[in-house]
């Protein structure tokens, strides 16, 4: 399993709509309100052989209230 982590945008006043909205897909590992141009920060584990954008777009991004997303891949830690 590799984490990413994922900033959302979201539609104003609607932060908290899908926050619940994604809890509810059982996908984050962790999720967090979030100051500057990104409401939401989340951490998702995926495995070595998912494709990140597709996974993005098909479980993350395309929920109700989201403007926009900003994936980071990690790679080896130190």
């Amino acid at each position: 399993m590799k984490p990413i982590f994922i900033q959302l945008q979201c539609v104003p006043g609607k932060a908290y709509e899908v926050a619940d909205a994604i809890y509810k897909t059982e996908l984050a590992s962790e999720l967090y309100s979030t100051s500057g141009d990104y409401d939401l920060l989340m951490k998702v584990y995926i495995t070595e052989e998912q494709d990140v954008g597709r996974f993005v777009n098909e479980n993350i991004a395309c929920l109700p209230g989201i403007v926009r997303s900003l994936t980071t891949m990690t790679f080896t830690a130190f």
